[in-house]
């Protein structure tokens, strides 16, 4: 017998099987309310009245080993384990303007708090995207260049070999003879492996010689993130090879710089000196600390009067250019920046910079300069942006926590919107929404790279309240949550959870847009200055830490004294709405029922608008009830009333003899719903 005879009578069983349990089925004619053509099995899944509602925050292994080791808990707080690295960096950078690079020498003290011996360390060299043929995404340079090219490495004072070895198409350089070596210096992730182990609770230091050119371009546009014009502003950032992160929950990030994605950096202190023409203005991150060496005696006096008042106070003007003018005189001069405590380091310099000042009073902490530096011809561009960056430091201060720096610098250039620790590059147009940066991710570490919502979707929602603040106006958050549901299970859009690095062209709704949303629908739910109040709550919590999604969703929890399980899984891992309707009032004896039917996969609490027609009955008010007016009142029943797996609800409204003329479904319009038509009784 074959082996295919061997096999028959087993498949005959079961294909036997099949055909006896398919066949009555099959053959049934579909009623009124079947999908004609659909099999059975399938027409009973789609046609079933109940769901699966999760209400579970999925935990996926990085996170559960950060709870096993007490790293991070179900507080939502940094645990009693917790640590991070920290990197300090001594850095002497030369501008070359003829060939628009710089030229450095940096010193990178590891300090490896981690309870982990490191056997090799990981440096992003963010400028080899501008190398020919290396992994990028939607941000092509329009100059190419050699990129971050490093001619120096040593560990702890021994020199690593970068002696050509295995060079090829994504391997870079590779060092031997038996000690330290590093290989992916061509990419934006580099690797050195390390001859002797950094211990645990110890520190290393890393020292770097290397050089990189600022890309140019059309009109200047080298990249969004580091640019010049021609030979006379140049805006570095991203500028030097750093250490890459190392944490918790992954180890060594080793995610490629790909251009849309932005970071996830350690804290530490900078210490940078910057070596340029005379004349040239330079702003930084950090605070200057040689200004007698590098202004003039002019500079140096108005500068002193910038925390007397709100006033904009001229630093250097147009009409002082050049060497003993704008600056103190010489050939090349260099300006020495400091700063403690924060996790990237930007500046920008130009021969041309007028340099304006104004101040920030900060709650708790007092005065902090806001200076400014553009060039004169885009004026225009700064003439309200002191104003603005001031609402927004002050606002920000009461909103979460003071402002935890001692400056802030918009700088003028290519780029129109970007932040960094103390720096801007931003005109009047972005400085809110960079403002807010300084507390996400500034303060607050998080992994942009992987989870821009808890950044740039944070920095937006905070930018509806601070717009609407400095109008006077209530902040416009009804509506937003509804909103969703008019695109929510669109097959392009990435879930929230998805590494925004690979998010593609819905990068900017997944990261930017859709986390107000959500915030919308937790206030609509607990209040807005409840939630707002937790987010302050959670800013002090992880101030100079670096939480994850799964710290914010167990401290919001927590802090709101809520089971939120289900609110984050729909939000956060999946596209799904809630997609809710008024299927139905009746009368029944003295009571009206509503049923309420969600279509989506996502639960809600059911809110119902009741406005009554005008009449002498008194409305009684139930439990779960408050008045919104003389003649309405919002009904209330929470999230759990779906727990069961039910698409209906039917909502028992008890108040009293009064004509109901109105009845809306989710009036403040804060949970996703793709129609806003069947939310309203009586259909027009």
């Amino acid at each position: 017998m074959s082996r295919f005879d061997s096999l028959f009578p087993a498949v005959a069983i079961v294909a036997l099987a099949l055909t006896a349990l398919s066949a009555p089925i099959v053959s049934q004619q579909p009623g009124a309310n079947e999908i004609a053509g659909a099999p059975a099995v399938l027409r009973a899944a789609l046609q079933s009245n109940t769901r699966a509602v999760r209400r579970d925050v999925p935990m996926t292994r990085s996170i559960q080993r950060a709870f096993q080791a007490n790293t991070r808990n179900y507080t939502g707080k940094p645990g009693p384990n917790y640590w991070q690295l920290q990197t300090d960096f001594t850095i002497e950078a030369r501008l070359d303007r003829a060939t628009h690079s710089i030229f450095g020498k940096e010193k990178i003290v590891i300090h490896n708090n981690s309870p982990d011996a490191l056997n090799r360390i990981v440096l992003r060299l963010d400028h080899n995207m501008f190398r020919e043929r290396i992994q990028r995404g939607s941000s092509v340079p329009a100059e190419l260049t050699d990129g971050m090219v490093i001619t120096r490495l040593a560990i702890d004072g021994t020199a690593i070999d970068l002696t050509p070895r295995a060079r090829g198409r994504g391997r870079g350089n590779r060092g031997g003879g038996g000690g330290a070596s590093v290989s992916g210096l061509t990419q934006t992730v580099a690797t050195i492996r390390l001859a002797t182990p950094i211990p645990a609770r110890s520190k290393a230091e890393l020292e770097i010689d290397w050089h990189t050119k600022l890309p140019g371009g059309n009109a200047g546009r080298g990249h969004r993130m580091t640019q010049r014009w021609d030979d006379t502003l140049f805006q570095p950032t991203q500028w030097f090879p750093r250490l890459a992160k190392y944490d918790d929950l992954n180890g060594w990030d080793t995610n490629p710089y790909l251009g849309p994605a932005e970071f996830y950096n350690n804290f530490g202190r900078f210490d940078v000196r910057f070596d340029v023409p005379a004349g040239w203005l330079v702003s930084a991150t950090g605070v200057l600390q040689n200004p007698a060496e590098v202004l003039t005696k002019a500079a140096q006096e108005r500068l002193s009067h910038v925390l007397e008042s709100d006033d904009e106070i001229d630093i250097v003007t147009a009409d002082e250019v050049g060497p003993g003018n704008s600056t103190a005189a010489g050939d090349r001069l260099v300006w020495h920046y400091v700063a403690d405590m924060v996790n990237d380091f930007a500046w920008a310099t130009a021969e041309k910079f007028v340099w304006k000042a104004t101040r920030a009073t900060i709650p708790g902490k007092g005065p902090v300069p806001i200076h400014m530096f553009y060039l004169p011809e885009r004026a225009s561009r700064f003439a309200r942006a002191g104003k603005i960056t001031r609402h927004a430091l002050e606002f920000y201060s009461k909103l979460w926590v003071p402002y935890p720096f001692p400056q802030l610098t918009l700088q003028d250039g290519p780029s129109a919107g970007m932040e960094y620790p103390m720096v801007i590059n931003s005109n009047q147009g972005a400085a809110d929404h960079e403002a807010a940066h300084q507390w996400w991710p500034m303060m607050v570490g998080t992994n942009e790279t992987m989870y821009g919502w808890m950044d740039e979707g944070f920095n937006t929602y905070m930018n509806i309240l601070s717009g609407a603040d400095s109008r006077g106006r209530k902040p416009g958050l009804d509506g937003r949550g509804a909103s969703y549901g008019q695109r929510a299970g669109n097959e392009s859009e990435p879930p929230m959870m998805w590494t925004a690095n690979y998010a593609g062209n819905q990068y900017g709704f997944q990261t930017y847009m859709k986390a107000p949303l959500m915030l919308s629908m937790l206030g609509g739910i607990y209040g807005d200055k409840n939630v707002q109040n937790a987010m302050r709550e959670y800013a002090r919590a992880w101030a100079f830490k670096h939480p994850s999604p799964w710290d914010f969703a167990f401290f919001m929890s927590n802090e709101l004294n809520a089971e939120l399980g289900w609110f984050w899984y729909y939000w956060l891992w999946t596209t799904d709405s809630v997609d809710g309707s008024i299927k139905s009032v009746e009368g029944k004896g003295s009571d009206t029922v509503v049923t309420v039917h969600q279509a989506g996969q996502m639960p809600s609490p059911v809110v119902l608008r009741v406005e009554f027609a005008d009449g002498d009955a008194d409305i009684a008010l139930m439990n779960n009830a408050k008045q919104d007016g003389d003649n309405a009142i919002i009904v209330t029943w929470p999230v759990d009333v779906w727990f069961g797996g039910n698409r209906d609800f039917q909502a028992r409204l008890q108040v009293g003899n009064r004509a109901i003329r109105k009845i809306t479904l989710d009036p403040g319009g804060r949970f996703p719903d793709a129609s806003k038509s069947d939310n309203v009784w009586p259909r027009n």
